[in-house]
């Protein structure tokens, strides 16, 4: 690994990774945006039933939990930049085969590749920023990672839709490729700072990531718990919400408008949030976060109308927000230099477990109890990973440390 770039070259600033890291991740985001509500109409227009479309849709997700892992060692043996240039390459790609192909089956292949072109992606660009970014500016760093790939995701859909609308539904698959490659070009051009490859030796692939695991198990099982917390509680909220709305005799136009307002605030949360981490401390923001989205879950079944429902909505959205860039900071600051990649690798791919496996966990839960009941074990394992995370886990931002 290269020494850090804090020490050798001027100031570090925020600005410094417009072109690297935000424009590159705003580009790749709506080409993923603009895909995500198309892919499983455009597998109906292959012939798919509704169960296959939406089997098709999660194979993305199994994909990117499938390459967490690998994507690790792939960043430790080519570098963050050439694991990035790789991601975003494969992804556009993969786009291009999505928009000919005329098949369901080949569709389903390349969702799954396309999840791992997006884990490359993902972990590459961790390991890039934890990196080049000093620890005592990396939450707001890493907290604008997450509201460009939001405004990614804002306007991705829109051009999508519209795409879909007038040139066919594969045109939005040529629109995620025109992006990809984009963003893999800009990366290819403009980043310059990179972890030089390393030799894997004889310990190949497996070995590295069973000797990272054992070696930081502790933080994998403490701090990982309270991110698997979140990320099932972030994805319950857009379960819970919309079917408690529908129980208690709510339109589709008051539960979309509620829920729209609640994203609203979430979305807008990002920098506030970066800034909590980087002045007082990782903690003060996700405790916080994971406290609020456990009093949402909880007071959740004693709501029964729309002024009730639309305060609690609005409190999963602050809860929501208040977590914005939290498990890519940790993940960041723990990360050891001798093997940041397979660390992150590890690291995010247990946050994916939550992120893929949040609305199964759900619907076995309401399967064998009351939706009420279901929301608040919810908040009860909410409850149990903030106790984790303050009592379990150190604080990482290193101004408070002796």
């Amino acid at each position: 690994m290269t020494p850090s770039p804090s020490r050798t070259q001027p100031p570090f600033r925020l600005s410094s990774l417009i072109f690297s890291v935000y424009l590159p991740t705003f580009l790749f985001s709506i080409g993923q945006g603009a895909v995500l509500p198309i892919t499983p109409l455009f597998a109906l227009e292959l012939g798919a039933s509704v169960a296959t479309a939406a089997v098709v849709m999660g194979l993305r997700g199994l994909g990117l939990i499938l390459f967490d892992l690998p994507s690790g060692v792939i960043v430790s043996r080519f570098g963050d930049k050439g694991a990035m240039v790789i991601g975003t390459a494969m992804v556009a790609v993969v786009a291009l085969g999505a928009s000919m192909t005329r098949s369901v089956a080949v569709l389903s292949a390349l969702m799954l590749v396309m999840g791992g072109g997006w884990a490359f992606w993902q972990v590459a660009r961790l390991a890039y920023v934890s990196e080049i970014t000093p620890n005592e500016q990396r939450g707001r760093a890493v907290s604008l990672v997450g509201g460009v790939t939001r405004a990614g995701n804002f306007v991705g859909p829109i051009l999508g839709g519209f795409l879909g609308k007038y040139y066919g539904l594969e045109s939005a698959f040529y629109a995620q490729a025109v992006m990809g490659l984009a963003a893999s070009a800009m990366m290819f051009v403009v980043v310059r700072e990179s972890s030089g490859s390393e030799d894997l030796g004889g310990h190949g692939m497996s070995g590295r990531l069973i000797a990272t695991i054992v070696k930081h198990r502790e933080i994998f099982l403490s701090a990982g718990f309270s991110v698997i917390a979140l990320q099932l509680l972030r994805q319950g909220r857009p379960v819970f919400l919309p079917l408690w709305g529908n129980a208690i005799g709510l339109d589709v136009a008051e539960i979309g408008l509620i829920f729209g307002i609640s994203s609203f605030l979430d979305t807008w949360l990002f920098y506030p949030v970066g800034y909590v981490m980087d002045r007082w401390g990782r903690k003060w923001a996700s405790i916080p976060s994971l406290l609020t989205l456990t009093l949402g879950f909880l007071i959740l079944p004693a709501t029964s109308g729309v002024y009730g429902f639309a305060l609690v909505a609005i409190l999963m959205g602050i809860g929501n927000g208040l977590g914005a860039g939290m498990v890519m900071t940790l993940g960041a600051d723990f990360a050891p230099v001798d093997r940041r990649g397979e660390f992150l690798g590890v690291w995010r791919f247990i946050g994916d477990l939550g992120v893929a496996g949040g609305p199964f966990i759900v619907s076995v839960v309401v399967g064998m109890a009351s939706l009420g009941t279901a929301s608040i074990l919810s908040a009860g394992l909410g409850f149990a990973g903030a106790a984790a995370m303050w009592l379990l886990v150190p604080e990482t931002l290193r101004r408070f440390r002796p």
